[in-house]
């Protein structure tokens, strides 16, 4: 049953804790029976070599178990920055979110960017206020720090009773309960006479933050100055499940303490499938609303695509109604096709459990589908509804690569594609304008993550370097330019006279070819030779090889001879005529200007603005955001390669970026001397 059913993301910064939350939760599940360890590389979240090797998480690994008669879905996310876009994916499917924090760092960067893309998503979502254990806890100083990041709707409804080494009691504000803890079991007793005035003004504290929320409950608090443990458990869900609420928990994910709490809370104010945030959205601009239930219309959405050994490609998906069941065809509106549903399993990391079918509101992986991927809506047979896809971030790094090996590059591109259909935030495109191949990622990590899964699963070694900028040139000034062809080494000859006028056109405008020619001095039918001339010299222009853009050329006179002129004669005077003439003319060279979003912490602002003056950056605004500033600025794509790895280095991985082309711009004197100087470089190297 979906009411029974609880489906949540684990969110927050690398490093707060969030696999080894999910591991104490599945050994109270019953599903281990010792807590894996991350340094020993034997949690069941992070399996993948890749996540073992650099102990943190790479995707998002699926968990499921049975809690006070609920089914919990657990989805455990990476909090590294560069894998953001798999944290994205598990909120889209999401019914709830808890943003895990480390007790002593915080609120970081990481767990800010979480919270707002679970906003987007309306979806509940709690705090737990991890490693609580730690000498230097500062459970207040947290606690205060979500409030005035996330709002004062985030309240406390525990108080922990002896933080920093050796922590292990919790006391419950709603039952007012102690809560002591020995090797992850909890016994239950009275709170303690000497801090039983700083836990009632606490539970009264809780109290009238529930009653605030709700009218009946304010008449009923305020006439009576309390509320029954009924109204306040069901004000409080109300609470939660309207975002009126956010809960804050407190615990100790390694040594288990406070993590069954977390989980019954989870059961007790947590959304079930039939109240999902995701069963309402726009589409088309009119308001669409589906029912949770098994017996509505089948609507699934293909959140990531996961590629195993010995099984295969698994298509991991949520069902937001309807159900599933092996051998039935169902359609896929995405890419106009029909599937047939094969085994249905329920994962814990890469640990399958076959299921004979699936519900709404479960979460599960598929084999062998045909032709369906990552952001893909599964409905019935017959008809065409999509849900709502998901929107990945833009890749903030580039590089240019090429295969080690002759005959590598189809391989390349077979396994690249095969790994995008897994992983949609990076994207492999062909850039004729630079003739390169340029694999686009969200970081380092990211970038090096790829390329291993490429060589370990496709056996194929690339080559990267920078990509080259794809810079245009254009001209301010007009000339005129005159070139004669004339060939003869017996037999017939070869002439074409052509006299050729360019201009500049507006940015924007492109090229421009005019016939001006009178008196039959050139035959028409050798102008479309002369245009073709000039037009080869578009993609590699007279100054250093780049697109020629927004020019006007206008042929207006020649000669040619009644014998030895040809069309080739002409196309070669074309060419020549144009080159001279736009050597000239005044020629500039213009480069890809982008505009920049940087968010950082106030205490990096120096340092980042002065980084971006020596880049050739100009700073167009700036924002606060809470404690972080939003740098608006603008900077040329020459001077920005890897700057998602320059900005974190510079801002210990507190900032963060997105960028955006913003359009072309002509290139200062000096710094274009310095690109014609390397262009001719390379060109006398190709041709030796």
């Amino acid at each position: 049953m979906s009411e029974q059913t609880r489906n949540f993301s684990l969110c927050g910064h690398s490093g707060a804790g969030k696999t080894a939350l999910s591991e104490a939760m599945l050994f109270n599940m019953g599903v281990v029976n010792r807590l894996g360890r991350i340094n020993d590389g034997t949690t069941i979240s992070d399996y993948d070599s890749g996540e073992i090797e650099r102990q943190i998480s790479l995707k998002v690994s699926l968990l499921n178990g049975a809690w006070q008669g609920c089914h919990l879905n657990v989805i455990d996310t990476p909090g590294y920055a560069d894998f953001i876009s798999e944290a994205k994916a598990a909120l889209r499917i999401s019914d709830a979110a808890v943003a895990v924090v480390d007790a002593v760092t915080g609120i970081e960067i990481g767990t800010e960017r979480i919270w707002n893309f679970a906003a987007g998503y309306n979806l509940p979502r709690a705090v737990f206020i991890n490693k609580m254990d730690r000498p230097e806890a500062d459970a207040d100083m947290v606690l205060e720090v979500a409030r005035e990041r996330f709002g004062r709707q985030v309240v406390p409804l525990q108080m922990a009773v002896n933080p920093g080494e050796g922590f292990n009691q919790i006391i419950d504000l709603v039952t007012m309960k102690l809560y002591t803890y020995q090797d992850g079991k909890a016994s239950e007793g009275d709170i303690p006479a000497d801090i039983e005035d700083s836990v009632q003004e606490l539970h009264e504290q809780l109290v009238e933050s529930v009653a605030e929320t709700d009218e009946a409950l304010m008449e009923k608090y305020f006439s009576d100055g309390e509320l029954a443990m009924d109204e306040l458990v069901g004000g409080l869900r109300e609470a939660i499940l309207n975002l009126n609420l956010f809960p804050a928990f407190f615990g100790d994910a390694y040594n288990n303490v406070g993590v069954d709490r977390l989980q019954d809370a989870l059961v007790q104010y947590g959304p079930s499938p039939t109240e999902a945030a995701g069963l309402k959205f726009e589409a088309e601009e009119q308001e669409v609303s589906i029912e949770g239930i098994d017996t509505a219309p089948l609507a699934a959405l293909v959140f990531k695509t996961l590629a195993e050994q010995h099984v295969g490609e698994l298509c991991l998906l949520r069902l937001f109604s309807g159900t599933i069941k092996p051998g039935d065809e169902v359609a896929n509106p995405n890419k106009r096709g029909t599937e047939r549903i094969g085994q249905i399993y329920h994962l814990n990391g890469n640990k399958r459990t076959e299921v004979e079918s699936a519900g709404a509101g479960d979460i599960v992986a598929l084999v062998k589908l045909k032709n369906t991927h990552t952001t893909d809506t599964l409905c019935r047979k017959g008809e065409s509804f999509q849900l709502p896809g998901i929107e990945f971030p833009e890749p903030l790094i580039r590089v240019a690569i090429h295969a080690k090996d002759q005959g590598g590059e189809d391989r390349i591109a077979t396994g690249l594609s095969q790994l995008h259909e897994e992983d949609p935030s990076f994207l492999l495109r062909y850039d004729g304008e630079i003739r390169q191949s340029v694999l686009h990622a969200q970081g380092e990590l990211h970038l090096e993550t790829v390329v291993n899964r490429l060589r370990e699963r496709f056996g194929v070694e690339i080559d990267m370097e920078a990509p080259r900028i794809p810079y245009r040139e254009t001209i301010r000034g007009t000339a005129d330019a005159q070139y004669r062809h004339k060939k003869q080494s017996g037999g017939r000859g070869q002439f074409g006279e052509v006299s050729l006028r360019i201009g500049p056109k507006g940015r924007g405008d492109g090229f421009e070819f005019l016939n001006e020619v009178v008196g039959g001095n050139i035959p028409s039918n050798f102008i479309p030779a002369i245009e073709k001339g000039v037009s080869e010299m578009l993609d590699q222009g007279p100054v250093a090889g780049y697109q020629v853009i927004d020019v006007a050329a206008t042929v207006y006179d020649g000669k040619y001879h009644p014998v030895d002129s040809d069309e080739v004669s002409f196309k070669i005077a074309g060419s020549h005529a144009f080159r001279d003439a736009f050597l000239k003319a005044k020629p500039i060279l213009l480069e890809p200007i982008y505009h920049l979003e940087i968010t950082v912490p106030e205490e990096f602002m120096g340092d980042v603005m002065g980084d971006l003056s020596s880049r050739r950056g100009r700073i167009s605004g700036m924002d606060a955001d809470s404690h972080f500033q939003v740098i608006h600025a603008e900077a040329p794509l020459a001077e920005i390669d890897r700057y998602a790895t320059i900005l974190r280095s510079m801002t210990q991985g507190k900032g963060f970026h997105a960028q955006r082309f913003d359009r072309y711009e002509d290139v200062p004197g000096d710094v274009m001397a310095k690109i014609v100087e390397t262009a001719q470089k390379n060109k006398e190297k190709e041709a030796a």
